[in-house]
């Protein structure tokens, strides 16, 4: 008898511990509760992306981001195609959408694809449902378009909070891009810091711009001669963001005397 107590106690103590919160199947599956179809992978609990505008790397790199997709310069699909270009092209689907062929023959040519919202508002601010209904609406976006899950987004106007991060971690995205130069449409470039010229590892923002002096073609093959003034290459941005480090921070991000972005 004692023996049959002692087997049903041990019994009973196993049952108990298989219903504990830690490491259960459940806690695996209620993670992604609530993700948008689509979305990629579900981050870890707890995990938000990191923010960069630089990439800590030995490689003499700098990487070429360019914002919405309103400007469709034809010579820069050629561009692109001619020097093997590892661009990165941050989409916003109202300015995009109506000329998605465009970005499909630049993914064609070695262009990655990558979020910057459905309608391009100041997520900053926003509650998480307008953030996540922004960022994860895009990801379903490019995926049913070109059958890609962006892992990078841009906020617009680089502004982001806590909830921003949050909501990014839900749709997918591995990491928060924003820039530390800006291409402007005279084909100069601005600083959001010091030092004021470009440093291996530097992420560069094109941003669209208003009846630009220059055109997309010839801003870029400006750029790309300073480039090579300073002994730097264009780096495929995705290939480095993932030994980025740690997280910066979150919090507000632009400063009223930094360069506004796309």
């Amino acid at each position: 008898m004692r023996v049959r107590l002692l087997a049903g106690a041990a019994a009973l103590l196993a049952v108990i511990a298989g219903c504990g919160p830690a490491g259960g199947a459940g806690d695996r599956a209620g993670a992604g509760a609530g993700r948008s179809p689509g979305a990629g992978p579900a981050p870890q609990a707890g995990a938000l992306p990191p923010v960069v505008d630089h990439v800590p790397t030995r490689d003499r790199v700098v990487f070429l981001t360019y914002d919405d997709g309103a400007e469709r310069d034809p010579r820069f699909i050629d561009l692109v195609r001619e020097r093997r270009l590892p661009v990165s092209l941050f989409l916003t689907d109202t300015v995009a959408g109506p000329g998605y062929a465009h970005f499909a023959r630049l993914r064609s040519v070695g262009a990655s694809l990558q979020n910057h919202t459905l309608d391009h508002p100041a997520l900053r601010g926003l509650p998480y449902a307008g953030q996540r209904a922004e960022i994860c609406g895009q990801q379903r976006k490019l995926k049913s378009r070109f059958g890609v899950r962006p892992r990078l987004l841009r906020p617009p106007y680089g502004a982001y909070d806590t909830t921003t991060l949050r909501a990014a971690a839900d749709c997918g995205i591995g990491t928060v891009v924003l820039w530390r130069a800006t291409l402007e449409p005279d084909g100069h470039l601005t600083y959001t810091d010091a030092p004021h010229h470009l440093t291996p590892g530097d992420i560069i923002a094109v941003p669209s711009g208003e009846a630009p002096t220059l055109s997309l073609a010839e801003r870029t093959t400006r750029l790309l001669g300073e480039l090579e003034e300073r002994g730097l290459r264009v780096g495929r941005l995705e290939d480095h963001v993932g030994r980025a480090g740690p997280p910066t921070a979150p919090g507000e991000h632009r400063s009223p005397s930094s360069p506004s972005g796309d």
